[in-house]
This record gives C-alpha cells, sequence and structure tokens, in this order.
C-alpha cells in the first residue's frame, strides 16, 4: 500500500513541479509524509517510466514522457472519456460501465498505461472488470484512472 502511494506521489510531483534531481524529490516526499531511500526512489522513478528530460534552461528535470510508448495519445483519452457512464466498486474490484461498443476501446487504453495499480482489465460490449493488483484498495484504483482519465469522476457525477 505504502508502494502505491509513493508511486502516486512521485507522479505527481513530477507533473506538477520542475525536480531535477532524486535529492529534491526525496525532499518533497518527505514533505508529504513519504519516506523511501534513494535506492528505492531510482526503482520507483523506472517503474514509472520517468527520465530526465532537458528543462529549457540548460538543466534537466524529471518528466513522465518516458513511461510507455504504447501509452494512447490524448486524442484517444478524448474519445474513451464521454464513453463512460458509470463506476461501481465490487469486492475489491472495479466495474466501469460505457455505451455499447465502447468497453474494448476502453480496456484497451486502460491497459496501455500500464499502470502499476492495475493488473488488468476483462471487457464485454459495455462493461469492463478492473482488476487491482495485491495490496491495492479500490479508492486508489479511482486515483489512478483520474490520473489516466482526468476528469473522470466529475463527467460520471454530472451524468
Amino acid at each position: 500500500m505504502q508502494k502505491t502511494k509513493r508511486l502516486l506521489a512521485i507522479e505527481k510531483i513530477i507533473d506538477g513541479e520542475a525536480v531535477s534531481s532524486h535529492e529534491a524529490l526525496l525532499k518533497k516526499l518527505r514533505s508529504r509524509g513519504i519516506s523511501c531511500t534513494q535506492a528505492t526512489l531510482s526503482r520507483n522513478l523506472r517503474e514509472i517510466g520517468a527520465g530526465r528530460i532537458p528543462d529549457g534552461k540548460g538543466g534537466y528535470r524529471y518528466s513522465l514522457t518516458g513511461k510507455n510508448t504504447d501509452t494512447p495519445a490524448p486524442s484517444a483519452r478524448m474519445q474513451v472519456l464521454p464513453a463512460i457512464t458509470d463506476i461501481i466498486d465490487a469486492k475489491g474490484l472495479l466495474v466501469i460501465r460505457t455505451f455499447p461498443g465502447n468497453a474494448n476501446n476502453t480496456a484497451i487504453y486502460i491497459d496501455n498505461t500500464s499502470r502499476y495499480e492495475i493488473a488488468g482489465t476483462i471487457a464485454g460490449d459495455d462493461t469492463i472488470l478492473v482488476i487491482p493488483r495485491d495490496g491495492v484498495t479500490n479508492h486508489q484504483v479511482h486515483n489512478c484512472l483520474e490520473v489516466i482519465l482526468p476528469g473522470l469522476h466529475e463527467q460520471i457525477k454530472a451524468k
């Protein structure tokens, strides 16, 4: 559980701030109440696909751009997001409802993001079963889905 929380925090920090070193990232994690060693941080950065890229000012910063070359383009996200109609928690699993004919594409999109929290998905015509990894809570999977599909939960509440 701590690992998932740490991975999500690392992603949020890297997405929201220009972090140039392990030391700076460790400091930001500690300020959020998360402690880990530099070796653990290095493994976590590799796991989420973070790498250093030029910051445009002569230095480098961490970015998630190296994460997964199979990750769908933002235009694919725009096609998947409107297709989702509901998310239901079910005994440690999540069921995602879509409009008919949209579950398979949505499941492929989720799987291709290669998120640590999600072991895999099973899709029918309008229903997706999201299977979390051991030790990952439904709340953490909801957070993960929000990272993959920003605005997802707001959209579902509006329907």
